[in-house]
């Protein structure tokens, strides 16, 4: 019998991940050093034929026409013995095929929902957004409407070029369901293929600004850690002394105001792993405010008195969700090679919250 496994999961680009849309465990591979999410794998059996591995595919796989199989191989999503394969790969016995994707399995139809979009730029090949905080990026357990997809099948619903199942198209990377700010959107296979190596070789420009617990003794500085999923909590990352588990990263980071018992920090990626600034800069003791899911939804420096206590529930009222945003992003146009950069306010939400931290320093 042929081998067959399923996996479904929601945060990658070919850089970065996030979990915050799913709970259960999702399946990775590793292809040409990019981090892909696993959807489909089968093992030809030993008495298996040579044939073409879109015919082996869509043999195996109910609702899949051929084409749809093509391009998944022009996207080079789909593998064979861990390398990307053209369609026309000949399937021998014991061969092992996957389909992989930069983004979870859409277990259902996306339906196109008109979601207002802030969009920043669009022209023939890039759409830039600017995602609100508490948008999920991708369809996922438990969030199979409302998202960011959605939003784009909407705006693109009368654009015969743009299918949102298209996996040459689309995000070239995400960002957390509670972290707002800037993303880009290939509108074409050239576009992705060409966005999707300059995430890959860390030659775009991603600044992020943090309200974070605690004060930094070092007003700038540069956190190298390695990250996984924490062996304890499936929700969580974790940073990793032994370089033989996880993934490198690198976030520099650099304070711009100081208010004794939180910080305003610009952290610039080099690295985009899952959640790699929040768990950073929890493994330096300065989780972000009110991140939830990293123990910052707590007082976590201050004093004891009831006014204090209070202060800081106002400030969690005010930004209810980690306080991350990423404000500046910075490419090479796919198609005219120009440089195109893009800077995002920050939003209401965080700009209130540290206007009251300046105040309440002030009146200290």
């Amino acid at each position: 019998m042929t081998d067959m496994k399923n996996y479904s999961e929601e945060e990658y680009d070919i850089t970065s991940l996030s979990f915050d849309e799913s709970v259960d465990e999702p399946s990775f591979v590793t292809v040409d050093g990019r981090e892909m999410y696993e959807h489909f794998r089968f093992v030809a059996d030993k008495g298996q034929q040579m044939i073409r591995v879109d015919k082996f595919l869509v043999d195996r796989m109910e609702k899949t026409s051929r084409n749809r199989i093509q391009q998944a191989a022009d996207a080079q999503c789909v593998i064979a013995n861990g390398k990307p394969v053209k369609s026309s790969y000949k399937v021998k016995p014991g061969d092992v095929v996957s389909i992989v994707m930069d983004r979870p399995r859409y277990e259902l139809e996306i339906i196109p929902e008109d979601i207002p979009l802030e969009i920043v730029y669009e022209d023939a090949d890039v759409l830039v957004v600017d995602k609100p905080a508490g948008l999920v990026v991708h369809p996922g357990h438990g969030n199979y409407s409302g998202t960011l997809v959605n939003a784009l099948a909407w705006h693109f619903k009368d654009n015969p070029d743009y299918d949102v199942s298209d996996p040459r198209l689309g995000l070239v990377h995400r960002i957390d369901k509670d972290t707002s700010g800037l993303l880009v959107v290939a509108k074409t296979p050239d576009a992705k293929t060409h966005l999707g190596n300059q995430f890959f070789h860390k030659t775009t420009k991603r600044e992020y600004v943090a309200v974070v617990w605690g004060e930094f003794q070092e007003l700038s500085g540069t956190i190298v850690g390695n990250i996984a999923r924490n062996p304890k909590n499936k929700l969580q990352m974790a940073v990793f002394d032994d370089p033989g588990i996880g993934k490198h990263a690198v976030t520099h980071y650099e304070v711009i105001e100081s208010f004794g018992y939180v910080s305003v920090v610009k952290c610039v990626l080099e690295t985009g792993r899952t959640h790699q600034i929040r768990v950073h800069m929890l493994s330096k003791g300065h989780p972000l405010f009110n991140d939830a899911r990293y123990g910052g939804d707590r007082i976590l420096k201050g004093t004891t008195f009831a006014k204090y206590r209070q202060f800081v529930e106002n400030c969690f009222q005010t930004c209810p969700r980690q306080a991350l945003h990423a404000r500046t992003l910075g490419f090479v146009h796919p198609r005219t090679g120009e440089e195109m950069n893009f800077e995002s306010e920050l939003p209401a939400d965080m700009t209130k919250l540290i206007e009251k931290w300046r105040v309440y320093r002030k009146d200290d």
